[in-house]
């Protein structure tokens, strides 16, 4: 298998860095599965107590790649398909252990929502945060319009989900969609140096912290992803969904019936 994702153990961090530099770490089939192997063997290894998230390259994570959008591997349904990347995304919520995201340049999509499940979120100047998925027809679906509601607010949320406009660093720190803003020469030691700091504390009560900080919209965040996957599903099927890949593919303005 290529090394589309990488992982290192660095004093108790289990590192995991995306690694198609050349697409902004877009995800394509293979990377997507890759980061669920290694991030199961982060979960699953003793030694890490804490775990960091990085992009090789100028980005963290510009989303799933655009080439296989609506492209299914495993012949699943929409409603499969959804539900399993949803789970890669709780398996990161209901960990014990902490995550830190170290970001840069774009964090886009699936890339922001990364970013988003993580306990802390470390940013360099060139971060540009987006959900635009309602170019296409369709939503957030790996718990975007929830975590991003439970850091920013609802009106901010959609206003993001509603535009798909990006923000900038500045603006995704003055809101809290970001807790640290660094420049890009800092960014990757500040981040492990954050995430060193964490993995040192005993590990039971890092599982505790997180826990009973979580219990404050743990519930709710968990009821809207479960909306989130119903919705994607029914938006797979509308005319408006198909309209905006066309509209792109034929590099028009859509035409949308309105109902």
């Amino acid at each position: 298998m290529s090394e589309k994702v990488l992982y290192e153990v660095v004093d108790g961090v289990g590192v995991i860095t995306l690694n198609r530099p050349e697409v902004h770490n877009a995800m394509d089939d293979e990377a997507a599965h890759l980061y669920k192997v290694l991030l199961d063997r982060a979960l699953d290894d003793d030694a890490v107590r804490a775990v960091l998230l990085r992009g090789a390259g100028k980005s963290f994570c510009s989303g799933r790649d655009t080439t296989m959008l609506g492209h299914r591997a495993r012949d699943e349904s929409d409603y499969h398909f959804v539900l399993r990347h949803q789970q890669k995304r709780l398996a990161v919520l209901d960990s014990p252990k902490p995550f830190i995201a170290a970001l840069k340049g774009a964090a886009i999509g699936g890339g922001c929502e990364t970013a988003l499940s993580c306990d802390i979120r470390i940013a360099d100047t060139t971060l540009k945060m987006a959900l635009p998925e309602i170019h296409y027809g369709i939503l957030p679906d790996t718990g975007g319009t929830q975590l991003m509601t439970t850091l920013i607010g609802p009106a901010r949320t959609k206003y993001m989900v509603m535009t798909g406009d990006r923000i900038d660093a500045q603006t995704a720190l003055a809101w809290g969609a970001v807790d640290f803003l660094v420049t890009p020469e800092e960014l990757d030691d500040r981040a492990l140096e954050i995430a060193r700091k964490i993995a040192a504390k005993p590990p039971i009560a890092l599982a505790m912290a997180k826990t009973m900080i979580d219990q404050a919209h743990a519930g709710a965040v968990r009821s809207g992803i479960a909306q989130e996957l119903l919705a994607q599903t029914a938006l797979f099927k509308t005319e408006d969904y198909h309209e905006a890949r066309a509209a792109i593919r034929e590099r028009r303005t859509p035409a949308y019936k309105g109902k």
